[in-house]
């Protein structure tokens, strides 16, 4: 599956319909994330049953300081709905495989019953 064009119109919705969803606020004129791109779209060939999903942020200005986006590239990532990743910064290959491992193992729910 490749990546999919989040905007202000799906983005809550694709959030709160899938388990696991990660996303990449990215701009055009930003190298590292043209650097990043084919990495992010990589992951989301090999990992099909998860959302990869992309922010253009020059168009979604709204929506990327909604989500307290400071710098680009950044990719945070969704489970069941709550944010449990957020970082800047372009990942090497390796480091993605990495934080896709641990959002799969992350156990939302016991994280949610501990604050409760």
């Amino acid at each position: 599956m490749s990546t999919i064009d989040l905007t202000a119109g799906n983005f809550e919705q694709t959030v709160l319909d899938n388990e696991i969803v990660f996303v990449d606020f990215w701009a055009s004129w930003c190298g590292p994330c043209r650097n990043f791109a084919p990495v992010y779209e990589a992951a989301a060939e090999e990992h099909g049953d998860l959302v990869f999903g992309s922010v253009n942020t020059e168009e979604e200005q709204q929506l990327a300081s909604a989500a307290r986006v400071s710098s680009i590239p950044t990719l945070m990532a969704f489970k069941k709905g709550s944010l449990v990743f957020s970082q800047a910064g372009a990942l090497p290959a390796p480091a993605l495989a990495e934080v896709i491992a641990a959002v799969r193992e992350f156990d939302v729910d016991a994280a949610r019953a501990a604050e409760s």
